[in-house]
């Protein structure tokens, strides 16, 4: 008898699994899979992107921001245009109920897991965003899509929950890779932003996913994204304590900009008759700072170039920054969909030249080269809006491939880290979570503290008394030695408290006595959906050895003691540490 197809393909895809389980070789070859797709869509992403600047403002790849002037005012309608998209596809959109998941928050919410819709949503949004010139980046659609199909491979091949957050970073890492010809800034931009540690059994699938995605870009004839830099200097200790305060000066610039991004949403949320069409009056917006200078446009490739070349004078350099910073908060504020990492770059190189110069008109003396200031302040201004000290000290050393600056760039990305993590304490995107009501500040793992809930670790075979039981009739329902405590109820299952058993045996009450007045606890409930971190101080601050868990309708689910929730939440953070070092 002819066997079907689906008797064949079952047994031999869970074979497959079992192997990708089991082999950390097998499991490297799907992350070079999954690398390979992320530098496939990055590239079709950016060609995507480039089609409609070439298309609206008829320029060449990368070079909208580069451009002199507008001399075609009018092709700037393509800003509002692309308001007007983005308005479309959020009335296509209107029936979900939910924001997209991105790869930071899967990895530390969801354990890995992207809907595929929620990439194609971002993504989508993204490349309207910048294709259309408003002042956002590509590199969360990079990412987004790059880690999306991996998390969609994962989920096909039923990984495990830390294996497929591996695998999603290594994705989302190789995007990036690509998006620079860079391996080891996308290596470590999975590690540091998306996966949140670095782990000995990471380490091969990352690179080898970054090494696939970049040698994408390369086999695509794609040149990698390089940035010429002076070879001969000489970095004395005075230069390292001026770019270490340009790190601080950038650590506090990056600060304030996403401050100016959360004031401006707040504002323009508050908007009722126009909320609506935010992207579309966003786009009107931007049209004057495209007017007053074309390095408002897209994420800044072009511009950053061109600055680099030109050296232009620092008020200039300041007229730009200021316009920069306006666009990015304009176009994040009104709806258009993007990141800003690449904007970051940029203004990070135009705050680093703006200091040189300023630097070099002090007559002190002191003279600082624009083009290692521009660097420098390139890292330190992403390390704070982005996150990642050594993401971003390698994109400046595999994109210049200069080593004598990696020291002071590394120095200033590490200062201004430090320095953003204790005033803000959030990278742009996490903090863009956290206004939407999450409790994560990096992508570390926590969905385990999410999912072990009341509800999941309750008891249900709990001692039930009614609150109009005499003394004597607990005695005979409840015998000494068989429960320590009861849940009082009313006829209807409402909790009305607990009753300690050895209060209800106290040799001085008689058994004719009402139960009711020995209750305790009585509005001391957890909810089903209360996790670990808010039981264990409950247990404390009621000072209980147990609490009913009491759903929205008053009725009693079932009992939780402290004993036990403590058992679980050390069991969970073992099993965290153990797959941190790799360990099965």
């Amino acid at each position: 008898m002819q066997r079907s197809w689906k008797s064949v393909v079952r047994p031999f895809a869970i074979r497959q699994r079992r192997r990708l389980r089991e082999s950390e070789a097998a499991f490297i070859l799907l992350a070079v899979l999954a690398g390979l797709a992320a530098g496939l869509m990055t590239n079709v992403q950016q060609w995507l992107a480039h089609g409609l600047q070439h298309l609206f403002y008829g320029v060449t790849v990368n070079r909208l921001s580069a451009l002199g002037a507008i001399h075609h005012p009018w092709r700037l309608l393509a800003l509002p245009v692309g308001g007007a998209m983005l308005v479309l596809f959020a009335l296509l959109l209107k029936g979900r109920k939910r924001s997209p998941i991105d790869v930071v928050e899967a990895n530390a919410l969801h354990g890995g897991r992207i809907p595929m819709t929620d990439n194609l949503v971002i993504a989508t949004q993204t490349v309207i965003s910048n294709g259309m010139g408003a002042s956002v980046g590509l590199e969360a659609a990079y990412a987004q899509m790059g880690g999306g199909v991996a998390s969609l491979l994962g989920q096909w091949l039923k990984l495990r929950r830390n294996d497929l957050r591996t695998l999603v970073g290594a994705g989302a890492g190789a995007a990036i890779g690509a998006a620079f010809g860079a391996p080891l800034t996308g290596a470590f931009y999975a590690f540091e932003i998306v996966i949140g540690h670095y782990t000995p059994s990471a380490i091969a699938p990352v690179i080898a996913a970054a090494l696939a995605g970049v040698f994408v870009t390369r086999a695509m004839g794609v040149e990698p994204w390089l940035i010429a830099t002076t070879a001969d200097r000489a970095i004395t200790t005075t230069d390292y304590l001026l770019f270490a305060l340009l790190g601080l000066l950038c650590a506090v610039l990056g600060i304030m900009i996403m401050r100016l991004v959360t004031f401006a949403e707040v504002q323009v949320q508050g908007w009722t008759r126009l909320g609506r069409w935010k992207p579309l009056i966003g786009g009107l917006l931007l049209i004057p700072l495209a007017l007053a200078s074309p390095q408002t446009l897209s994420a800044g490739h072009g511009a950053l170039h061109l600055n680099l070349v030109l050296q232009p004078a620092v008020a200039l350099l300041l007229l730009i920054l200021v316009l920069k910073i306006a666009a990015s908060v304009i176009s994040l504020s009104f709806g258009f969909r993007g990141g800003l990492f690449f904007a970051s770059l940029f203004l990070g190189a135009l705050a680093g030249q703006i200091f040189a110069g300023l630097v070099n008109a002090s007559g002190t003396g002191i003279s600082l080269d624009p083009g290692d200031a521009a660097l420098v302040g390139m890292a330190g201004l992403s390390v704070s809006i982005v996150g990642g000290p050594m993401t971003l000290a390698l994109l400046m050393l595999e994109t210049t491939r200069d080593f004598g600056l990696m020291a002071v760039v590394l120095t200033a990305s590490l200062l201004s880290s430090a320095v953003t993590r204790e005033m803000f304490g959030y990278s742009f995107s996490t903090w863009r979570l956290h206004l939407r009501g999450s409790s994560i500040r990096s992508p570390r793992d926590i969905g385990w503290v999410l999912n072990l809930t009341a509800g999941r670790m309750m008891r249900r075979d709990w001692v039930r008394v009614e609150e109009d039981c005499t003394v004597a009739q607990f005695r005979n329902k409840v015998p000494l030695g068989s429960a320590s405590k009861a849940i009082m109820t009313d006829a209807a299952g409402h909790y009305r408290g607990v009753i300690p058993t050895a209060a209800a045996y106290a040799p001085d009450l008689d058994g004719d006595a009402r139960l009711a007045p020995l209750a305790v606890l009585r509005d001391a409930t957890l909810k089903p959906d209360a996790n670990i971190q808010t039981i264990l101080p409950l247990f404390d601050r009621w000072a209980a050895d147990e609490l009913a868990v009491v759903g929205g309708t008053g009725l009693v689910m079932g009992v939780l003691t402290e004993k036990h929730a403590r058992r679980r939440y050390f069991e969970e953070i073992e099993s965290s540490q153990r797959a941190l070092f790799g360990e099965s």
